[in-house]
């Protein structure tokens, strides 16, 4: 029997015509847009509520972290991951990719290295760069199966000139939930060559399997290990409730001179958050867990259509995601020497795998109504099997 849409997730506004990043890319062509991760859902009520609350006292001037933010955060990390947070320890960031920029200029000189695996969120790949210090890529292992990390390749990759590693957990694009062996032995690795693990955790909030027995979210700094003592750890509501283009995040810090210099650390360059991310963000900790309850449920339903699709098309196969909402294609047993300009020919706009640092892969975004992911998924087969 057909699944019943969840009426939350079913309706959804037309995004045509309001600055949508996402939709705005294939303007004025028949492409579905399933590349960056953004929803097209609706933020809870109660998310709305406190935005028009916000609005309504009428004052918008500069604004540093209201009373209730790092509370807020710290209540949700017990709550979702029994994790034990000091407020003290969070600090505010306009976003996950500004805090790894800062971490870049406070843990790595110039012309040093910060190791990541790959593939990855392309970020993690360009901005060392840009902060004049090196990415050191490290590739995942792969089966038909799962994707696992290959300590030989990490232990091969390092050198003295390596300072920093940015840990992806879970892991954008794959949707691997690290489990809590490997992340010990990553932080064995860390303090064995003297590094400092970042770890993007944008995403801990979104594991699908985790009430149906699969494996829960081990925040890294949470660990019994001196690695996690240091390690920097950076959140935000942003992908679980929609709220990306609020620009609100955290970073929890544990060393109060690094917390003191933490903006500094931008050069002037880093803005502070906004009211309106902090009302967002502090109503989605407190009061999003029911509409994120039910969110799950859609995910993991639009995760079996995609694997339904892959395994009816010849020389795709996709390891099923056990968190985010974000399915990663391999094409490259298709014969199809351009996977991303078939797509698109084919009407379908997915992320392109050479940006994450694997040519031959795709990423396709399945937070939408359950009607314009099959109609994706339809065009997915035009690509690859001509319909």
């Amino acid at each position: 029997m057909p699944t019943v849409p969840d009426p939350l997730f079913a309706d959804c506004p037309d995004r045509r015509g309001t600055g949508a990043e996402k939709w705005d890319r294939y303007v004025g062509r028949d492409v579905l847009p399933v590349w960056v991760a953004d929803m097209d859902f609706r933020a809870p009520i109660e998310v709305l509520t406190a935005l028009h609350d916000r609005v309504d006292h009428g004052v918008f001037g500069y604004t540093h972290e209201p009373p209730g933010f790092a509370p807020a955060l710290a209540a949700h990390l017990e709550r979702r991951h029994g994790w034990l947070v000091d407020p003290a320890r969070i600090v505010a960031t306009p976003g996950v990719v500004t805090g790894l920029a800062l971490t870049a200029r406070l843990f790595a000189a110039a012309d040093e290295e910060i190791l990541t695996f790959t593939p990855v969120y392309p970020p993690f790949l360009t901005l060392p760069a840009l902060a004049g210090r090196r990415c050191v890529r490290v590739p995942l292992a792969q089966s038909p199966e799962a994707w696992w990390i290959d300590f030989d390749a990490l232990e091969a990759a390092v050198s003295p000139r390596s300072k920093i590693f940015w840990l992806c957990h879970p892991h954008n694009p794959t949707g691997t939930v690290f489990e809590q062996t490997d992340l010990l032995k990553l932080a064995d690795f860390a303090v064995r060559h003297g590094l400092t693990v970042v770890s993007d955790e944008i995403w801990s909030d979104l594991l699908l399997d985790e009430d149906h027995g699969g494996t829960r979210h081990i925040p890294f700094a949470s660990l019994d290990h001196p690695a996690a003592a240091t390690a920097i750890t950076l959140v935000a509501p942003s992908k679980t409730w929609n709220l990306a283009g609020l620009g609100c995040a955290a970073a929890i810090v544990p060393e109060p001179d690094i917390r003191r210099g933490w903006r500094a650390a931008g050069g002037g360059l880093v803005p502070m958050v906004n009211p309106l991310g902090y009302a967002a963000a502090e109503a989605a900790w407190t009061h999003g867990d029911s509409w994120r309850t039910r969110l799950i449920t859609v995910l993991r339903q639009h995760r079996g259509l995609v694997q339904e699709a892959v395994a009816t098309i010849p020389g795709l196969s996709c390891v099923p995601a056990a968190a985010t909402f974000l399915a990663w294609i391999d094409c490259r047993s298709t014969g199809v020497k351009d996977p991303q300009a078939a797509c698109e020919a084919a009407g379908l706009g997915p992320s392109d795998g050479r940006e994450f640092g694997a040519p031959g892969f795709i990423r396709i975004n399945t937070a939408c109504p359950t009607d314009r992911l099959a109609e994706s998924l339809r065009r997915l087969r035009t690509a690859f099997a001509g319909g």
